[in-house]
């Protein structure tokens, strides 16, 4: 996960992502392959951080990607491309997280690596450690609750949208949402 940038990412969708759709559905894989070079690396992103490994994110989103292009005929556009395959992606997350040994040794869980800082060494082993203790708090939310704070706190979705995107109402979205920001909060409490 090095190679993310840092904050939040908001990656909306060009003007030009209905006609490329249109012309996918009709058969045109040159347009589904520039939805696919436009918006993997904000999938990637989500699944990354859903998983915390960058193998198994990959795998999912290639997962993603090929189960869209065999679903694209039946893509209503009631919402845009890119919130479904938000969609498609979670939930191949979701089923991965769900997949998963629900209980992990301490030592089998590898640290998450140091950003660049070019501030103090203490500066960076402190910020290094708060990463440590979120990633940790995150991995503790159920994986519902963490992927509607992950696609609502970092990839800056609407709770309409988040809701679309994991396939529960609006409300019941805001729901998890509250209750992850009030366990990370908890969790977080003493870094504030």
């Amino acid at each position: 996960m090095t190679d993310e940038p840092p904050g939040p990412t908001r990656c909306g969708t060009g003007p030009d992502d209905t006609l490329l759709v249109e012309r996918a559905r009709e058969g045109d894989e040159e347009a589904f392959e520039t939805l696919v070079r436009r918006h993997a690396p904000t999938l990637l992103r989500l699944a990354r951080r859903m998983l915390s490994d960058a193998a198994e994110a990959e795998d999912v989103v290639q997962d993603a990607l090929v189960s869209a292009w065999r679903r694209l005929p039946d893509f209503r556009g009631d919402a845009t491309f890119l919130t479904w395959m938000f969609k498609i992606v979670t939930n191949g997350c979701l089923n991965r997280l769900r997949a998963r040994r629900p209980t992990m040794e301490l030592d089998s869980v590898p640290e998450p690596p140091a950003p660049a800082h070019e501030g103090s060494p203490a500066r960076a082993a402190e910020s290094s450690a708060a990463l440590a203790d979120l990633t940790a708090a995150l991995a503790e939310l159920s994986p519902e609750q963490r992927a509607c704070w992950i696609l609502r706190e970092l990839h800056l979705l609407s709770y309409e949208e988040v809701a679309e995107a994991v396939g529960i109402s609006a409300t019941a979205a805001r729901g998890r949402i509250f209750r992850a920001r009030r366990s990370l909060t908890e969790a977080m409490s003493e870094w504030r």
